[in-house]
């Protein structure tokens, strides 16, 4: 069982910058991937950005070059910064850490969402 709690969220104007945050916390056995999803009004859920436990990161095209994911090992803590932030980035972004347990399995994690509006 494994929590997340994501911050970071908020109002912010075309141009400008947010970085969110996700905190794990629970049974952590071993690290698999983690990724940052995201949910526009009208619109099917998309994968934003991801990192593996190497650290070898993906982004969709919409937010290569402007977004980056990293990962903070030591306090359990993803983080996707945005940068040049666009009216189209305004989503519910989500977070999701993926663990595997004791006996091998798959453990699916996410977190609450947190809203980004970006708009002058």
């Amino acid at each position: 069982q494994v929590q997340l709690v994501e911050s970071g969220g908020g109002l912010v104007q075309p141009g400008g910058s947010l970085r969110l945050s996700c905190a794990a916390s629970g049974a952590i056995f071993s690290f698999v991937a983690a990724g940052w999803y995201r949910r526009a009004p009208g619109t099917q859920r998309e994968l934003v950005a991801r990192i593996d436990r190497v650290e070898i990161t993906n982004y969709a095209d919409s937010v290569k070059g402007r977004f980056t994911i990293s990962r903070d090992n030591t306090k359990n803590t993803v983080y996707l910064q945005m940068n040049s932030l666009k009216p189209e980035d305004t989503a519910v972004y989500y977070c999701n850490v993926v663990t595997r347990n004791d006996l091998g399995g798959i453990m699916d994690n996410w977190g609450q969402g947190t809203q980004v509006t970006v708009s002058s």
